[in-house]
């Protein structure tokens, strides 16, 4: 058995296949959303967003799933993954955010192989998948998109221009039926799959392309 460590900040060994993959700890009965993006860089939008979805759901930890790439994205201006973790935890003063970029340890980084990983991992902890409204409305090309939604409970934040297209997606109309009304968000993450809502938060014009534009125009 794997040792378990004694903070939410420490990560502990384990196997996927050959290969060592360090996840954060989860406890049984925890409730932890998963926050999946490059964050390149990470900015005040994404810890309000956090700190916006631990209150509304009800969670004890958020994670931030630094990925090594989308593939659906150009990788031009990336920069290099421990760059874009060291930043993101300077970022996240909130210690209920916990970064982690153990998806680069999978064989995939695909977010339905990453999803059903941990589930496997950490069968009795609750989680919750957060996505922005703008990955809402492209979900459907995404490889195995129904199966993310058929794996943990979803959470879909606001974004600015994308409410509409979000909701009026090929996504969201095939699981119409599991549609949870915001006034009952706090019960997503005891719901078994697949369950979504949609959250309406105050809209930050911050965005990783804005703080990279800036940076660049600073320097």
């Amino acid at each position: 058995a794997s040792r378990m460590p004694t903070s939410p900040h420490h990560s502990a060994p384990l196997d996927f296949g050959s290969v060592r993959v360090r996840l954060p700890l989860a406890m049984p009965g925890q409730r932890i959303g998963l926050l999946g993006g490059s964050f390149n860089p990470a900015h005040e939008g994404h810890v309000r967003l956090s700190q916006f979805a631990l209150k509304r759901l009800g969670l004890s930890r958020l994670w931030w799933l630094v990925s090594p790439g989308n593939p659906l994205k150009s990788h031009a201006e990336l920069a290099k993954q421990a760059a874009r973790i060291a930043a993101a935890r300077r970022m996240a003063a909130d210690r209920r955010i916990v970064v982690t970029g153990f998806e680069a340890d999978l064989p995939t980084a695909y977010t339905a192989a990453t999803l059903g990983f941990l589930q496997r991992r950490y069968p009795a902890t609750r989680f919750v998948w957060l996505m922005g409204a703008d990955s809402l409305a492209s979900l459907d090309r995404w490889r195995h998109w129904r199966t993310i939604l058929e794996t943990m409970p979803v959470a879909v934040i606001d974004r600015p221009g994308w409410r509409l297209r979000g909701l009026s997606s090929k996504a969201a109309a095939r699981f119409a039926d599991r549609f949870v009304p915001e006034d009952c968000a706090a019960l997503l993450p005891g719901m078994p799959p697949p369950a979504w809502t949609f959250l309406t938060i105050p809209l930050s014009p911050h965005s990783s392309t804005i703080v990279r534009r800036a940076g660049r125009a600073k320097a």
